[in-house]
């Protein structure tokens, strides 16, 4: 294989890629950022090929031609089946002598915590959560969307503002200011503006994320329909994580709740209180931060981990990332 590091660390979402090369005494030694990782949309293929690119530009830049452990934590990884279909394809590329791959959310746990042990919520475009125990045991959910009960993140509450705009518009539903707020964000002066703008793509699709501010606005400033969906949102991410702690079995113990994602770390007040207010009442020995380490370093611990490196290794790998 040539020269060899310890550790690739992939953290692959859907909008961008970052890989770290890690060393042996937790030193990174090079590193690199890509596009998307959207297996459900160009195959998985395709996917680990464009992934490719930043590893290969990572290897270069620490002057390996490969690592002893691969640790991929990839978007659209939510199934067993599909992690190993993606594990599958990274050892057919030979980065690495062994690979694990996990869904992202776990890199997010892991880069706010010390230890491989609690709970993270990431509420993104979407929302997904995983827990760790101390065992080595974990929690998770599908996260595949409403069919698999999901509700919310940024997509979702956008489309639920939308709805509900619609109707007050058009007589269906009860007047609110989203009615307004919406278009009014782009330019326009009525929902059905904004429906057409959406719907013939004069507004391109992935604008549509710029809603969901909006909606947290539009609640702050006291619109009823606007704040609900905001206080459901907070009621299902507290649903995920006293669910989650009781699988593990610490809601009677102090554990790390980590919460991450554009929506969650946005810190919009009225989603914080709710959380925390829930939390209080259904898992008291919560104990909540918002990630501000990036995943790829959650990748990277989670691969000291499974290489049984020292204390000092991860010390020393974390504090490159402060």
């Amino acid at each position: 294989m040539g020269l060899t590091a310890h550790v690739l660390a992939v953290d692959a979402g859907n909008s961008k890629t970052d890989v770290a090369v890690i060393g042996a005494d937790g030193t990174v030694l090079g590193s690199a950022r890509g596009g998307g990782f959207q297996p459900p949309v160009v195959g998985v293929d395709v996917a680990v090929d464009a992934l490719g690119t930043a590893v290969l530009a990572a290897f270069e830049q620490a002057g390996v031609t490969g690592v002893g452990h691969v640790s991929a934590c990839l978007a659209n990884a939510d199934l067993p089946v599909e992690e190993r279909e993606l594990a599958e394809a990274l050892v057919a590329r030979g980065w690495g002598r062994t690979v694990e791959v996990r869904n992202d959310t776990f890199a997010i746990l892991r880069a706010g915590v010390d230890e491989p042990r609690g709970v993270a919520v990431v509420c993104g475009a979407g929302i997904n959560c995983v827990g760790m125990g101390p065992d080595g045991a974990t929690a998770r959910f599908p996260a595949i969307g409403r069919m698999s009960g999901d509700w919310g993140g940024g997509s979702g509450l956008a489309e639920e503002a939308m709805w509900f705009a619609a109707r007050a518009e058009d007589g269906r539903g009860e007047p609110t200011e989203l009615a307004r707020t919406l278009p009014g964000h782009f330019g326009l002066d009525s929902v059905y503006a904004l429906i057409e703008a959406l719907h013939l793509g004069h507004i391109p699709f992935g604008r549509r994320h710029e809603l969901t501010p909006v909606l947290f606005s539009t609640g702050a400033a006291g619109d009823r329909i606007a704040q609900g969906l905001v206080e459901r949102q907070g009621d299902e991410v507290v649903a995920m994580v006293s669910v989650a702690l009781a699988r593990l079995g610490l809601l009677e113990e102090e554990t790390p709740v980590v919460l991450g994602g554009s929506v969650l770390a946005a810190r919009h007040p009225a989603l914080d209180d709710r959380i925390t207010g829930l939390l209080a009442v259904r898992a008291p020995k919560a104990v909540i931060q918002v990630v501000s380490a990036p995943p790829v370093l959650g990748a990277a611990l989670l691969g000291l981990d499974r290489t049984g490196a020292a204390q000092e290794t991860h010390d020393r790998l974390r504090a490159q990332y402060v």
